[in-house]
């Protein structure tokens, strides 16, 4: 019996994860991706999954990210395979990674499968919501051998989730419009990241029953919505919002405008799955409820 328990043991041994060998994994698009594991050669394919790598502890394993890639400032020194949409495949091959992470909502089909035929394991996320994005951050974790800090990151996100909800909750929800692009204007609807933030943080967003989550709207049709909160969240590089504001200062007849309730945000955080969205929410929870954080109680409470 003695002997018959320590095979027993020995097998399941070799068998942990911890100790490395091959592990398969289902990604977002439903493939069966087999993964060394842990895998100690990251490539990463979007600036959101850089973050969530580094939030990781992954600084070292992380060979390789793309153009964008600019926080934490580490990512900045780490080679570049070209920007999302566009990856340079002879700089991947170069760079010899044993897992890659991409993402469905930028990186190509095409470039995903060319990768897969050159032999990468390549593992595509693709976040839909608020709530997916947390998901995701948890089961990157998992896939590269980070599970508990995957756990603590989900944990500690979703905390300050309810600490949003609870500050907002029962309080009127003034109508919201964030600006994301202009000529012509771009907004957000339901479908977007930035669309759950307000949502989340107590607003009622103007564009939420366009068909496309980032609809474009004409002045005349802001003025007719009558925001007020207006947000400015440039994509832009230079984000050179000030002659944004300026401009919307023209139109008196705004409740925003005439109410001083004009405000930029930074687009980083409300439009990169990352963990710094939920930085994302709180800032946008203190633009369109301030009252809510002037204490550290919430409404309704004494």
């Amino acid at each position: 019996m003695f002997w018959f328990l320590l095979i027993l043991l020995l097998f399941f041994f070799k068998l942990d994860p911890a100790q490395g060998g091959k592990r398969v994994f289902t990604d977002a698009l439903g493939r069966a991706v087999t993964i060394s594991f842990p895998p100690k050669r990251i490539l990463s394919l979007a600036p959101d999954i850089t973050e969530t790598l580094f939030a990781l502890g992954l600084s070292h394993e992380i060979v390789g990210v793309t153009r964008f890639s600019d926080f934490p400032p580490a990512a900045k020194e780490k080679p570049k395979v070209g920007p999302y949409t566009d990856i340079n495949i002879e700089a991947v091959i170069n760079l010899e990674p044993d897992l890659i992470l991409g993402t469905g909502s930028g990186n190509l089909r095409g470039q995903i499968r060319q990768l897969e035929r050159l032999g990468f394991p390549v593992y595509v996320v693709y976040p839909r919501n608020f709530d997916g994005i947390m998901t995701t951050i948890r089961r990157i974790g998992k896939i590269v051998g980070r599970e508990s800090e995957g756990e603590a990151i989900f944990r500690e996100m979703r905390q300050r989730v309810e600490e949003v909800s609870r500050r907002v909750a029962g309080r009127d929800k003034p109508k919201v419009f964030l600006q994301i692009g202009r000529d012509p204007i771009f907004t957000v609807s339901k479908g977007s990241f930035a669309h759950d933030l307000i949502s989340i943080a107590g607003g009622d967003n103007i564009a939420k029953d366009a068909r496309i989550p980032y609809p474009s709207f004409t002045l005349e049709e802001v003025i007719l919505k009558a925001p007020e909160v207006l947000i400015i969240s440039s994509m832009y590089v230079d984000r050179n919002h000030s002659q944004w504001l300026e401009e919307w200062k023209k139109w008196r007849v705004l409740p925003a405008v005439k109410n001083n309730r004009l405000y930029t945000i930074d687009s980083d955080l409300v439009d990169r799955p990352s963990p710094r969205i939920v930085e994302g929410l709180e800032q946008m929870a203190h633009i369109i409820h301030p009252e809510a954080f002037t204490t550290g109680k919430g409404h309704g409470e004494k």
